[in-house]
């Protein structure tokens, strides 16, 4: 039996894995810096688990995987780097399982989460079996980001950040859309983004086939400039096919919806399998997730936290806005570097709603500098906004305290951010 130890095993990508090498029947370790309900599930199943980071949480494993949040510095990576024991990233050990299984790979900056559970759940409904790693929890899988399948199809969320994509040999690459994001990874800008995705495109082997979103010009652009191209394109659009009915907002997750249906052409499942499969998807952990009623008024708790994400989601909310009621957004900006880059999106990012409280940013550890910080704030995000529209406050206290005497029947309010922001959402139940 192998033994692999986990650097950073409750992030949501690495404990998937972990929860796959523990089906596969080997012995897992893993340390984390807090404890949290993903160490805690992951220790029923079998895993020991460490809280906080010691050179001495390293007991002769055979395998040492990190998370791409983990610094070098890391005592229990340097510990492994000492003891010469193999270490890789994450996304290199996912890497391998895609080069041995028909992979199905879901990249682009919006909507990989939604996507990768559509096409997972549709597989499992026509009964093929899938393993399947995606980004958020879903109820159907016991609450977890990880299905165990015992078939060759494997279905993974491809992040970008840190170019972790260019680890994964998809047979099938799905592409959902390509813009600026993670600009502390992709240093050159735009350019630098398109790059490394026509790089990542070019992984696709002869038999492969790239699922494309048509409406989207950065897309476009990248296929325009692939050069001996020998696999397979299938474009897709945000056109509603006949039959579809879903159950959560918005034109975007039609979009997602037909790169599902484009998938299952290519594996031969019927559209009636794949339809209500979409029909019957409840969404997944806080994607557009209802999470109940506060004053009269519907909570939504969302990760959305690019300029992009939050107008499509909160235009898609619009659609859940009672006649007399008002769609309210909470946001936490997440990280200083982001808010920097994508200042000028961010300005126009929550014209739908009709309130808008910011909070304080969410500082990433690891991936700020103290020189950004200085120069942007939520406080000066909401003066260049400069409306009655959109408020600053300070903690998540006032502002609960500013919805429980501000929301009514009828409102739709939506809890965004990829923070901690979700125990503001926990505190008003």
């Amino acid at each position: 039996m192998k033994k692999i130890h986990f650097i950073g095993i409750g992030g949501i990508g690495v404990s998937a894995l972990a929860r796959y090498f523990l089906a596969q029947g080997y012995e897992v370790s893993g340390s984390d810096g807090t404890g949290s309900e993903i160490t805690t599930e992951l220790e029923k199943l079998g895993a020991q688990i460490f809280i906080g980071h010691k050179a001495e949480n390293i007991l002769r494993p055979d395998l040492v995987v990190f998370s791409a949040a983990v610094q070098e510095e890391n005592p229990e990576l340097a510990e492994a780097r000492r003891q010469s024991i193999k270490c890789q990233k994450y996304a290199q050990a996912l890497g391998q399982l895609t080069k041995e299984k028909f992979t199905i790979a879901i990249s682009g900056m919006h909507g990989k989460s939604t996507t990768t559970a559509m096409i997972g759940l549709m597989m499992e409904k026509a009964e093929l079996d899938p393993t399947v790693i995606v980004g958020t929890r879903l109820s159907e899988w016991g609450n977890s980001n990880f299905r165990a399948g015992q078939s060759k199809y494997l279905v993974i969320e491809a992040d970008e950040y840190d170019r972790s994509f260019l680890n994964y040999w998809p047979r099938v690459l799905v592409l959902l859309n390509v813009e600026e994001e993670h600009l502390d990874t992709y240093t050159g800008g735009l350019p630098d983004i398109m790059d490394t995705f026509g790089e990542y495109v070019g992984h696709l082997r002869e038999d492969g086939v790239l699922v494309a979103n048509e409406e989207d010009k950065n897309i476009t652009a990248i296929i325009n400039h692939i050069q001996n191209q020998k696999f397979k394109i299938k474009t897709y659009n945000s056109v509603t096919p006949a039959g579809l009915n879903l159950k959560i907002p918005g034109r975007h997750n039609i979009g997602n919806a037909n790169a599902v249906l484009a998938v299952a052409d290519i594996l031969g499942i019927t559209d009636k399998i794949a339809v209500k499969s979409l029909n019957d998807f409840n969404g997944t952990w806080r994607r557009m997730e209802y999470r109940g009623l506060f004053n009269g008024a519907k909570i939504y708790d969302d990760y959305g936290h690019h300029p992009t994400e939050i107008k499509a989601t909160l235009a898609g909310a619009r659609e859940l806005v009672g006649e007399a009621g008002q769609l309210w957004c909470v946001f936490q900006p997440h990280q200083y570097q982001r808010t920097h880059k994508l200042y000028r999106q961010f300005i126009s990012a929550f014209d739908f709603a009709d309130k808008t409280i910011i909070l304080p940013i969410y500082s990433v550890a690891g991936r700020e500098t103290e020189e950004i910080k200085k120069k942007v704030s939520s406080e000066k995000l909401v003066e260049s906004i400069s409306n009655d529209k959109v408020i600053y406050l300070d903690s998540f206290s006032k502002a609960t305290e500013h919805l429980k005497n501000n929301l009514k029947k009828g409102d739709v309010c939506l809890i965004m951010g990829a923070g901690d922001i979700y125990k503001l959402t926990e505190a008003l139940f």
